[in-house]
């Protein structure tokens, strides 16, 4: 089983930029499909984007449109979300997630979870 660990969250004004991260224990990520979601205030969670098991193939949702980017290090454990031009709108709990499925967009296709981490864009 696969213990994942967010972290790189903050604080940053409109515009600005962050790199998050999320590390696996436990197995390796090469066995994973391994998504990003976020839940906004008052929101449900919502998927961001997937990235396969090699990190060969990324998959977004529509509102991404460029402005954020998976990508993994399967070497590290190690899944990252960059995120640029961020608005007050990306104001978030992101949460990275471990599955079988290419490519899952719905949480329930995710058995494992990190704990959050929370994203605050100031206007």
């Amino acid at each position: 089983q696969v213990q994942l660990q967010e972290s790189g969250g903050g604080l940053v004004q409109a515009g600005g930029s962050l790199r998050l991260s999320c590390a696996a224990s436990g197995r390796t990520l090469s066995n994973y499909v391994m998504a990003w979601f976020r839940q906004g205030p008052g929101k449900e969670r919502e998927f961001v984007g997937a990235n396969s098991y090699t990190g060969s193939t990324t998959a977004y949702a529509d509102f991404v449109k460029g402005q954020f980017a998976i990508s993994r290090d399967n070497a590290k454990n190690t899944v990252y979300l960059q995120m640029n031009s961020l608005k007050p709108e990306d104001t978030a709990v992101y949460f990275c997630a471990a599955g079988t499925v290419w490519y899952g967009r719905r949480a329930s296709e995710y058995p494992y979870w990190g704990q959050g981490t929370q994203v605050t864009v100031s206007a």
